[in-house]
């Protein structure tokens, strides 16, 4: 799935092509527009051809075919230095040599702004991070955190439309990286700045981005809002790779109204919205969220597909319920429940019924 081209776009990639042998192509036909202002986050696994798009929007690599634009003016043959993009990596390259006001200050000298005018800026820029009382240190009496907001500033600091961040969190502590997620994103909102950030980290991209590409074998797969690509996957690698999922592999037997009727592997029948699959007699791929699953009959809906399931592991982990069944022949299906006085909690072994939605079971590709 590709992005049409849109008249707003700032960001556009028109049929870009990417290969670095003449023959093996990493980026595939690549058609995606960002509008001024969104948040967009380039997910995937390595080798799927995100970062090697940020590149190619960086000018540190060159497009085989097609065009970039930025603002409607095409950037295939501007430098990288000339384009006027912020970027942020994960190993910060700062000078180590330099101040931290020195390092920021360096972007604006390569730029010939004055010096009461650098000055202004470079203070302006700390301010944002809250690292105003640390220009006169250098990188090495910086912690890890610190010295990411010093390498986030700096590519704030000349002001540009567009920022560039490839795994720039990857090196941080689990705790301060979800402070930085949540500071990141609203210092981007806050400025209206364009921002295009590359991770493998799926809840990084849901919990930071107004929109995410979706990318595998140097396609978009999906690109859509977070709760978007999690409630709604369009294909199975999609729903695979956003959260946990469940898979139920079955033969389309009837469909009508948007719906289908699927036979799994083991007999049991079920019925499904059908999302990517077009016939009667069609390999099929169902998709569950763990979180749609109840087994507590209280709680079961009008409607709701009801089916047996045996006990493998149930694990307890503060907030919520995991449990591991075997479910048509699948022993790795997982179920998710809210820790609730009235939860009732499972015994590896017993013996239970499940049931979900029709509409929160989808049929998909089978992979």
């Amino acid at each position: 799935m590709t992005d049409s081209q849109s008249s707003d776009a700032f960001v556009a990639f028109d049929r870009v092509q990417k290969s670095y042998d003449g023959e093996t192509l990493v980026v595939k036909d690549l058609n995606l527009s960002i509008p001024k202002g969104e948040f967009l986050t380039m997910l995937g696994p390595s080798g799927s051809g995100k970062t090697t798009c940020l590149m190619m929007l960086a000018g540190f690599e060159t497009a085989t075919h097609g065009k970039i634009l930025l603002d409607g003016v095409s950037i295939n043959n501007i430098p990288p230095h000339k384009r006027g993009i912020g970027m942020v990596f994960q190993n910060y390259a700062l000078f180590p040599h330099m101040t931290v006001a020195e390092n920021l200050s360096f972007p604006l000298e390569v730029r010939k702004i004055g010096k009461s005018d650098r000055e202004a800026k470079v203070k302006r820029a700390l301010d944002m991070v809250q690292m105003g009382n640390f220009g006169g240190r250098r990188p090495a009496q910086l912690s890890g955190g610190q010295q990411q907001r010093i390498a986030l500033a700096r590519a704030l600091v000349f002001e540009p439309e567009l920022v560039l961040m490839d795994e720039p969190l990857g090196a941080l502590d689990k705790q301060l990286r979800e402070h930085m997620q949540f500071e990141i994103t609203n210092l981007a909102h806050d400025l209206g700045i364009t921002t295009v950030y590359v991770t493998h980290d799926q809840t990084e991209a849901l919990t930071m981005s107004d929109r995410v590409a979706v990318f595998d074998d140097g396609r978009i797969q999906q690109i859509d809002a977070p709760d978007t690509l999690y409630e709604s996957p369009t294909n199975s690698f999609v729903a695979q790779f956003i959260g946990e999922n469940n898979t139920l592999s079955g033969v389309v037997k009837k469909m009508s109204d948007g719906f289908c009727q699927v036979e799994l592997d083991d007999g049991e029948v079920i019925d499904c919205k059908a999302v990517n699959v077009s016939e009667v007699g069609e390999r099929t791929q169902v998709s569950i969220r763990p979180e749609r699953v109840e087994y507590d009959k209280s709680r079961l809906k009008s409607g709701t597909h009801t089916i047996k399931a045996e006990v493998l592991e149930f694990v307890y982990m503060g907030d919520i319920f995991r449990t591991k069944l075997r479910v048509a022949g699948n022993d790795d299906f997982v179920i998710k429940t809210r820790n609730a006085p009235d939860q009732r909690r499972l015994k590896p072994g017993e013996t239970i019924e499940i049931g979900w939605l029709p509409e929160d079971c989808r049929a998909l590709d089978a992979r």
